[in-house]
């Protein structure tokens, strides 16, 4: 019986590690590939589930944004969730501002809160928007 050399061994292994590195740096689909894929998983566990009323709400949606769903599409609905989220903030603003006026202190303190809260949503929207965005560089 013939054995493999350790050049041998370590050779196959950083070969299987190289390709193993490169399927996890695979970039992970975005826009409407990332919809179209989130859906298609969700199909696929409301069949594990049995949910066929799910699953054909599910395989509906994905038909709707296999034909609908554009990256301009996408850009401008978020967008619009980065001007709501704006307007959030500055509701949120405006009614700390009123408690402040009253001096109520728990008042204050579930204002500011809320206030955290949208601003941080608002952080969030506007990091999902930067990503839509098509890089200067790209065009």
């Amino acid at each position: 019986m013939k054995f493999f050399s350790p050049a041998m061994v370590f050779t196959a292994l950083s070969l299987f590690t190289a390709c193993a590195l490169a399927a996890d740096s695979a970039p992970e689909p975005s826009g409407c590939a990332a919809k179209r894929q989130d859906i298609s998983a969700r199909i696929e566990q409301a069949k594990t589930a049995g949910n066929s009323d799910q699953q054909a709400g599910l395989e509906k949606a994905l038909s709707e944004v296999t034909a609908n769903c554009t990256e301009a599409s996408l850009l401008k609905e978020q967008e619009k969730k980065v001007l709501d989220a704006k307007r959030e903030v500055s509701t949120r603003q405006s009614d700390l501002d009123k408690a402040m006026k009253k001096g109520d202190p728990d008042k204050i303190n579930k204002r500011k809160d809320k206030l955290a809260e949208s601003r941080k949503e608002l952080q969030d929207e506007q990091q999902k928007l930067e990503q839509l965005q098509p890089d200067e560089d790209d065009e």
